[in-house]
């Protein structure tokens, strides 16, 4: 099958190291694979996390008690710190990107979800890549998306993307812990393989990804279910998506 649409979601564990600073080169690498598949013709939406590291970077520690609160704070700080990194960079190499940002409601059925397919199919038509992230700073937190693994798969199906990238910080599913020597990688896992006992929940801190192994397996599985083959790999692993797009044998695929 020829690939003439991605969606790759990169979550903020990723895009930040170990004292939760944003990775400069990681975003580099990856809008520098981004215009491989440019050239190539295939179009992308990214769906980027990031926003509330990046505010909270800014900020530090806030007087703001409510968690909620204090994350739509660190969000509206971070969001346009996130897009202007990504401007620039896609500036460098001679793409064009714009910030697409969504909440639950607008997946309903009806008005909400068609302006949103015309403002994607809009921006691609153009040649413009989108970057997607929550709107976190007006979003209700009874209707948030468990995470932006959420948000990725929605899109993907509403814009019937050809795959769906998850980049992480692991290369992908493992039968065990990864540093574990009795651990082995799962290449390609069905719709229907019990594997959910290899997972196990990890615990982050505030202004970390929302989104653990746990719920990757989830989307990942209820995407390929949708016929959308969906991968899970190490976002911080050079030419990871071009690899993936090559076929060549990267993280864990998932597929119906």
């Amino acid at each position: 099958m020829e690939t003439k649409r991605v969606l790759v979601k990169v979550g903020t564990n990723v895009l930040t190291n170990k004292d939760n600073r944003i990775l400069g080169p990681v975003l580099k690498e990856l809008v520098r694979q981004i215009s491989v598949l440019n050239e190539r013709n295939i179009e992308v939406i990214l769906v980027s996390s990031g926003s509330a590291i990046a505010g909270r970077e800014i900020l530090g520690e806030t007087k703001i008690t409510d968690p909620a609160i204090r994350r739509q704070v660190y969000s509206a700080v971070g969001q346009p710190r996130m897009m202007r990194h990504y401007y620039s960079l896609f500036h460098d190499y001679g793409m064009r990107c714009a910030q697409v940002l969504a909440t639950k409601r607008d997946f309903d059925i009806g008005k909400h979800r068609q302006n949103m397919i015309n403002c994607y199919e809009g921006l691609l038509s153009e040649g413009i890549t989108p970057i997607a992230n929550e709107d976190d700073a007006t979003s209700l937190t009874m209707s948030m998306f468990s995470d932006n693994d959420e948000l990725a798969s929605l899109v993907a199906e509403l814009l019937d993307v050809d795959r769906l990238i998850i980049l992480s910080d692991t290369d992908g599913l493992w039968t065990g812990h990864p540093d574990d020597k009795d651990s082995r990688q799962l290449k390609e896992v069905t719709v229907d393989q019990a594997v959910e006992h290899y997972v196990m929940d990890s615990n982050k801190k505030e202004g970390e990804g929302r989104g653990g192994m746990a719920s990757k397996l989830k989307i990942a599985k209820g995407t390929a279910e949708k016929n959308i083959p969906t991968y899970i790999a190490n976002g911080k692993r050079a030419n990871v998506i071009v690899d993936i797009i090559d076929n060549k044998q990267v993280g864990t695929k998932f597929v119906h």
